[in-house]
């Protein structure tokens, strides 16, 4: 029987400024990395901008997680190694 895979488009913003303040990393960190203005990347994270597959890609390879893991955000999926930066 096939798994079914719910994804609530509204909630990846939030994830992926809940993956950044884990890793203790700044907007301006990501803005940066990005090359974009931190208030570019603010309204990333506050769902006021269009997110495209690449920009998640990008996003999720800055902050060195999969993109699934942004997409469908699980504390549980963080081990201590994965905390920490490089």
């Amino acid at each position: 029987m096939k798994e079914r895979l719910e994804i609530n488009v509204r909630d990846i913003p939030g994830n992926i400024k809940k993956v950044r303040k884990i890793k203790a990393l700044t907007q301006d960190y990501l803005a940066a990395k990005l090359n974009i203005s931190q208030n570019a990347y603010s309204k990333i994270e506050l769902g006021h901008s269009k997110l495209t597959v690449e920009r998640l890609y990008q996003i999720s390879v800055i902050l060195e997680v999969q993109m699934n893991q942004l997409i469908n955000f699980k504390v549980a999926d963080f081990t201590k190694a994965q905390l920490v930066p490089g």
